[in-house]
């Protein structure tokens, strides 16, 4: 009976390092790093990681695995939401609604597949915007004072395309790390390209914000140094896919998902620790009800 456990592990450790992870971006967008340059070296982190375990245990290189491009440009599209969302945003809002992916995939995966919702699992959808109105009410999110929600819905929104797409790889029984190795290349060459670009102007935004770094009296980031923060921040986000993944493989999916999610809490926390964010009632009791809906959005699938 103990094997039957271990996905439990897994899950918990995937939530461990995508709440890592989303800590870490919001720590590195206030260090006046380069985004593109950064995320750069996070994908190429999992590109590199993926591409070790593929050839080590020689898995199979199909057509199939190229639905790790749908992937890579939606992961690449997610993780750049986010990044800018917590470089512009309150950690807390930005963090609940990229943990809310769920919530996309249930429309997309009825539009698509005609994937049912049960009485019960539209009530924890409703349960879930509920949370959201409550958060956004809490905080007078404005057209002109959106603090970053416009990046997380952003984010939710490509996290759950990404997501489809994944769920379509298994429908192709496509190997996993020649197809997680696919994706992260594909983010890495959209990343590499917005970095080219931006060095190519004549002040890029990486020496306009050292500039604004030197005249505060901080010490601004080299691109090397920015390169190997993204590449050590993928190392999080490479081991969550890998355990996310295994946990599928050993349990029950709504149960993973269920702890998977719980990665927002992570964030949540450090932003109260370490930022000694606020939260208001109606503040919390939106992060309350939008957890607890991903929570039962997840179960009753079973």
């Amino acid at each position: 009976m103990q094997l039957n456990y271990m996905w439990l592990l897994y899950a918990s450790l995937a939530a461990l390092c995508f709440g890592v992870r989303g800590a870490l971006y919001h720590w590195a967008s206030k260090q006046g790093l380069e985004r593109n340059l950064m995320l750069l070296g996070v994908f190429c982190t999992g590109a590199l990681v993926c591409l070790t375990c593929a050839l080590l245990f020689q898995q199979q290189w199909t057509y199939s695995v190229l639905t790790g491009i749908l992937m890579g440009v939606f992961s690449y599209a997610a993780n750049a939401c986010i990044f800018k969302g917590f470089a512009v945003g309150k950690a807390s809002i930005v963090a609940i609604l990229t943990g809310l992916p769920p919530v996309v995939v249930i429309i997309l995966g009825y539009l698509i597949w005609h994937e049912t919702l049960t009485l019960m699992q539209f009530s924890a959808f409703a349960l879930i915007v509920a949370g959201i109105l409550l958060v956004r009410y809490s905080n007078d999110l404005r057209l002109g004072n959106l603090q970053g929600a416009q990046w997380g819905l952003l984010a939710m929104l490509f996290f759950g395309l990404n997501d489809i797409s994944g769920k379509l790889s298994t429908k192709l029984d496509a190997d996993l790390f020649p197809t997680l190795f696919v994706m992260f290349l594909t983010g890495s060459i959209f990343f590499c390209i917005g970095w080219l670009v931006d060095r190519s102007k004549g002040k890029s935004a990486q020496e306009q914000t050292q500039a604004e770094h030197s005249q505060a009296g901080k010490k601004g980031w080299t691109e090397k140094q920015t390169f190997i923060c993204g590449m050590l921040v993928g190392t999080a986000n490479a081991l969550g896919m890998i355990f996310i993944v295994t946990a599928f493989a050993t349990g029950i999916t709504g149960l993973v998902s269920a702890v998977v999610a719980m990665s927002v809490v992570i964030i949540l926390l450090y932003s109260r620790i370490f930022l000694k964010d606020q939260f208001k009632k109606v503040e919390l009791a939106g992060m309350t009800a939008a957890m607890l809906g991903v929570v039962l959005l997840q179960l009753f699938e079973i």
